[in-house]
């Protein structure tokens, strides 16, 4: 996978970028950790600017993220409660759960769009809720592009800075990526099996 995403990033420039960081949002192959050091790498060595490195890795993950949001916006959150009532004992989302999480994204919207876009795992996550309780689009994509300029920015520059040494991101990003996706999956087969067991 590593492998293929370097040979995107070289071979199709700034559109590879794009297109991998949007993927990344949308059902996440390859870990944005993955992707824009490979983007950064590629620009420490003069095969791309490393400010278009960024603008496209920020860009693409405008795009993916919007996809989830406005999907979830056109849903409501009325039905996710209504969802929520029906099957969610199967994975532990409640109605008061919901509602727990819309009042806490309500207070802290734009600093939780923010934050989470620096946090693996819910990086795109955050983009559902933010939908189904309809957080202003000037609030969403504003703090969606400041945390992502963050994020994306900061691993672009450490492959570029990196360089030579790129392998040490290589090393820990892609295992950190699997972990995660290990970890959540995990708990969300547990909680069925137990909601299973408890029904």
């Amino acid at each position: 996978m590593m492998e293929w995403a370097s040979g995107l990033v070289v071979s199709a420039g700034l559109a590879g970028v794009f297109l991998l960081m949007v993927a990344e949002n949308l059902f996440p192959p390859i870990p944005s950790e993955v992707i824009m050091p490979l983007a950064g790498f590629a620009a420490a060595r003069g095969q791309l600017s490393l400010g278009s490195v960024i603008a496209a890795g920020i860009g693409g993950s405008l795009l993916g993220n919007a996809f989830w949001y406005e999907v979830a916006r056109a849903f409501g959150a009325e039905r996710m409660r209504r969802l929520a009532d029906r099957y969610g004992r199967y994975v532990g989302l409640t109605r008061e759960t919901l509602l727990r999480a819309e009042v806490a994204l309500r207070r802290n919207g734009a600093a939780a769009v923010c934050l989470a876009r620096m946090m693996p795992g819910i990086r795109t996550g955050i983009s559902v809720p933010a939908g189904l309780i309809h957080l202003p689009r000037p609030v969403f994509y504003g703090f969606t592009a400041l945390g992502t300029g963050i994020w994306t920015g900061g691993l672009a520059w450490a492959g570029y800075a990196l360089e030579d040494r790129f392998y040490l991101i290589e090393d820990w990003a892609g295992p950190v990526g699997i972990g995660l996706m290990v970890l959540v999956f995990s708990v969300i087969a547990l909680r069925i099996l137990r909601a299973r067991r408890a029904g």
